[in-house]
């Protein structure tokens, strides 16, 4: 058929169920949906008619899956301090003063930066998600849209119920499939006792799924103890959050096994955030026994302020290396493991594993090119005894070694290059809508020598 495309490369990483590896394999799509992965001969020989495309110094292997960021503006400005300090003191005074244009810049420039560094999926906890609607729209990222919602006096400057469900009726569905609306709360705190079930109550109206943060800090579970007499994943139960098609819980670093046991039965998702996790000084996350006790772990960068870029292959690397030491164990999490997390897991924590997320016929054609010829990649072994490519791929690779981002069938982003938007135009912005909103920060922040309300 004259709109097949045949992509090749001299390896193919399917992270199907086996983690087959394709030698000299290529991958067929059609109007955006995988038909057939095979041998290139092979695919060739059945499909004359199919645009050609061969990556020879390349491996080709499904999108990356962010499973939780923050689109934002204040990289390498919000340093130094454990994740409640720095909530108070760097992140909450800066959504109080936000707003849409500013916002907007941010999610631009963050879907940017995914894109080129191989990350095709997106779970993006934001404001004023229009913007980043639109943003992702143009780009071509496949987006789950969470908006930060606080239902509280003491977080009357976040997104509220009102606003996310309009973000639900506009976009949900949008951009031809590839944007998702959910309903999101920073943080069960963030949200007033009597408030708690109009969330779960949205989610279910529009049979979408809810995220927020949980078990991200030690002094939480102390707080939670105090307000509830519980641990957190039982009062997130207990309160029903478990209720809509999908729950989604970030960081989760704080479990005890009965925690985890919940999050197993009741099907929940964990983002799993090691840089974010180890710079704010927060804990290490109990993932191997999450993946034992069955549930579906992705990664996440996290914000750009917490993580300082949006590399996901820096985050696999992290990901191993974090669960080694934590448990003196230098077999803990290998590579398949963690591209494992990165991939088909990652889009199962997002209730996506079904149609993203492994190169299989009837799944989205969302894949990567990543190269092979660089000192990093080298040397390639992709059969054979000291076959190599899953821990080149976690521990050397690099977001800049993508050589092509496709989403959908289509090629968003080749050669360190965006396809559909200005790299340079959406850097100017950001440093134009900069300087005002530091500004007015800095303006509230010396009327409030303590920051903004602490939530515990």
């Amino acid at each position: 058929m004259g709109d097949d495309q045949l992509l090749s490369a001299g390896h193919v990483l399917t992270m199907d169920a086996a983690n087959t590896v394709l030698t000299d394999g290529a991958v067929l799509v059609r109007n955006g949906t995988i038909q057939a992965v095979g041998k290139r001969t092979e695919l060739e020989g059945k499909h004359p008619d199919a645009a050609r495309t061969h990556y020879g110094n390349c491996l080709l292997m499904p999108g990356l899956v962010n499973a939780h960021s923050h689109s934002g503006l204040l990289r390498g400005t919000a340093e130094g301090l454990p994740v409640w300090d720095w909530l108070r003191m760097y992140i909450d005074p800066m959504h109080r003063v936000l707003n849409a244009r500013e916002a907007e810049a941010a999610s631009w420039l963050c879907y940017a930066e995914s894109l080129l560094a191989g990350s095709t999926t997106v779970v993006d906890m934001w404001r004023f998600m229009h913007g980043s609607a639109r943003a992702a729209d143009r780009l071509g990222l496949r987006a789950v849209l969470v908006p930060y919602v606080g239902e509280h006096p003491d977080y009357d400057y976040f997104e509220t119920l009102d606003s996310n469900e309009r973000l639900l009726e506009d976009w949900h569905g949008g951009a031809e499939g590839r944007i998702s609306v959910w309903v999101g709360l920073e943080h069960l705190f963030y949200a007033s006792p009597e408030r708690h079930r109009a969330f779960i109550d949205l989610a279910l109206k529009y049979d979408t799924g809810f995220h927020t943060h949980s078990n991200e800090a030690e002094i939480e579970l102390r707080e939670m103890d105090r307000r509830y007499g519980k641990r957190s994943i039982h009062v997130l139960r207990d309160l029903g959050f478990f209720e809509p098609r999908h729950t989604l819980l970030a960081h989760c670093v704080w479990l005890d096994d009965g925690e985890i046991a919940l999050l197993a039965e009741h099907g929940a998702g964990v983002a799993h955030n090691p840089v974010s996790n180890m710079k704010l000084a927060s804990g290490i996350a109990p993932v191997e026994k999450l993946l034992k006790a069955g549930v579906a772990v992705g990664i996440g960068t996290d914000g750009e302020k917490e993580n300082n870029n949006l590399d996901m292959f820096d985050d696999m690397k992290c990901a191993s290396l974090l669960a080694k030491l934590n448990t003196l164990d230098a077999g803990a999490l290998d590579g398949w493991q963690v591209l494992r997390m990165a991939t088909i897991d990652g889009a199962r924590s997002i209730g996506m594993g079904d149609t993203i997320g492994s190169l299989e016929p009837g799944k989205r054609a969302d894949i990567i090119a990543v190269r092979t010829d660089t000192p990093r990649m080298t040397p390639l072994l992709g059969e054979g005894e000291f076959f190599n490519l899953h821990y080149n791929l976690v521990h050397a690779a690099r977001g800049s070694d993508v050589e092509m981002t496709m989403v959908d069938g289509r090629v968003v982003a080749e050669a360190g290059r965006l396809l559909n938007a200005d790299l340079d135009g959406l850097i100017a912005e950001v440093h134009a809508v900069l300087p005002d909103l530091f500004a007015r920060r800095a303006a509230f922040l010396a009327d409030h020598r303590d920051g903004a309300v602490s939530p515990v």
